[in-house]
């Protein structure tokens, strides 16, 4: 679900099909004004609405951020250049730590206004920008000081301060509950079904948004099937005179600082003009929902043409620079994971063996990109002879879809079950990114028997690389139906960047910590 918010204008009055005043009734505008007089009398109750302030970072957000960028950059670069047996790794991981603290300062990262929209991709893809700068700095030191460390060494040495960089940049944007933080828009929805059925299903189904649906104003004769949700008025079919005081009477008595219009037959073109006048000459903000679904707001490029207003929808990233870097950050953090994890991956294959008869391991054929098999690896959680199991089972599969998912499954092991709690089974997954087979992020492989059954829609599942976590794994996991996990799938397929990836990855700490869903 998408909107366009129309700006607000500053209008003499009410203006005609043609641009010239429209009369008004007398009794319009009387109640009109009796309205506004209401809405604007002050209220011990009511607290000042307005338009969302984005949030600045406290006091000490600069310091400790360009703190946490400094040691994020020298600590595994000090690290990495002292395992290399390279020449004052110490002295060479300040340096660089100090100037990545130093560069993101002055081009404006600790002072940045955040965002109060979802999303934020832009300053994890900065962060990108400024570690190539960065890059190009050491290479003009390394030349003029005639640095004996090894310049592919240095490089490597000072990629996990991009990747905590990004990470910690997009987690800090990625959408989150508005509510909770206390950045509400209080939207008064007007339109006609199902559209505005629609629209009200989904801002009331989710809070990783700042809109608060508070009334509606439905629009013609149908009905709108919005449980629990206030009827503020009705609009006619047809255009009338009071369309405007209608819609302004809901806004006052709903206290609301938003009207959503879900445009249909009734309510387009011209009568839709003449409302966003209505609204903006009373300073109340107007967004018009788009049919548009599934489609990030970074890839939506408004333009106007002849009077018309076309929205321009850029293709999903398929190649190109985007997909260089995230093969290269997939491949490193793989390398990287599975070296900082070696102590905790032997702990666990001792802990599997020594508990149950059976290998350490489990391979399984996977479908990946462009339904080609691969075999992936994974901690043995279950039985030894599971599999075969599994089809005495399935008549208590606990999931639709092609899935097979249960709760309490007689065939999981004890280790096996605080393994699949914390996600720890799927780390073997780092040498599937290892050898280009998984992502890092992206939707989660399917069974050769599952793909077999997928239709058109799901087989765009497969259109990228499966990942070792994703929306599914951010978004409760199994306790997901199979066309919710369908749809954010589709979601991510058409919309990730690295930016996003970067988000996913450390909100899945977040909910591997949590736990919930994994079973």
């Amino acid at each position: 679900m998408g909107h366009v918010e129309i700006p607000d204008t500053d209008l003499s009055g009410p203006v005609g099909l043609r641009g010239a005043p429209r009369p008004r009734t007398a009794a319009s505008r009387n109640r009109t004004a009796a309205l506004e007089q209401l809405w604007r009398a002050p209220t011990a109750q009511r607290d000042p609405v307005g338009p969302v302030p984005a949030r600045r970072l406290p006091a000490c957000g600069p310091v400790l951020a360009a703190l946490t960028d400094l040691l994020g950059l020298a600590g595994p670069a000090w690290l990495l250049l002292h395992s290399g047996d390279q020449p004052r790794p110490l002295a060479a991981a300040a340096v660089a730590g100090l100037l990545w603290a130093g560069l993101r300062g002055a081009r404006g990262r600790y002072t940045d206004r955040l965002r109060a929209e979802p999303g934020g991709a832009a300053c994890a893809v900065g962060a990108i920008g400024d570690w190539l700068v960065l890059i190009g700095l050491l290479a003009v030191l390394h030349t003029a000081a005639d640095s004996p460390v090894d310049p592919a060494t240095a490089v490597v040495a000072v990629t996990p301060g991009l990747l905590i960089a990004a990470a910690v940049a997009a987690l800090r944007r990625w959408p989150r509950s508005a509510r909770g933080a206390g950045r509400v828009r209080r939207v008064l929805l007007v339109g006609e079904a199902p559209g505005a059925d629609r629209a009200a299903e989904l801002l009331n189904s989710r809070t990783d948004h700042d809109y608060m649906l508070v009334a509606a104003v439905p629009v013609g004769a149908a009905r709108l099937e919005l449980e629990g949700v206030q009827v503020a008025g009705h609009l006619a079919s047809c255009p009338a005179d009071d369309d405007v005081s209608t819609v302004l009477g809901g806004v006052y008595a709903h206290e609301a600082d938003l009207v959503l219009v879900a445009p249909g037959p009734q309510l387009t073109g011209d009568r839709l003009r003449r409302l966003g006048w209505g609204l903006h000459d009373r300073g109340v903000a107007l967004s018009v929902l788009s049919e548009l679904s599934g489609v990030a707001a970074e890839r939506v490029r408004p333009v106007t043409a002849a009077g018309l207003t076309l929205l321009h929808i850029a293709p999903p990233l398929r190649g190109g620079p985007q997909a260089m870097v995230k093969n290269v950050l997939d491949r490193t953090g793989a390398l990287f994971g599975l070296l900082a994890l070696a102590p905790l991956l032997l702990a666990v294959a001792l802990s599997v063996r020594l508990s149950s008869r059976g290998p350490v391991f489990h391979r399984q054929v996977r479908q990946g990109q462009h339904n080609r098999p691969f075999t992936m690896w994974k901690f043995r959680t279950m039985v030894a002879d599971a599999e075969q199991l599994k089809a005495q089972l399935a008549v208590v599969n606990e999931v639709d879809g092609p899935l097979f998912k249960m709760r309490s499954d007689p065939r999981v092991t004890p280790v096996g079950r605080m393994l699949r709690r914390t996600s720890i089974d799927e780390l073997p997954q780092l040498v599937n990114v290892l050898l280009g087979h998984m992502s890092l992020v992206g939707p989660r492989p399917p069974l050769p028997e599952e793909a077999s059954r997928y239709d058109e829609r799901e087989h765009r599942r497969l259109t990228v690389k499966p990942g070792l976590t994703g929306l599914w794994q951010v978004s409760g996991r199994s306790d997901l139906s199979w066309q919710e996990t369908v749809s954010l799938d589709l979601w991510y397929v058409d919309n990730w960047s690295v930016a996003a990836d970067m988000g996913l990855l450390a909100r899945t700490v977040r909910a591997v910590t949590d736990g919930r869903g994994a079973y």
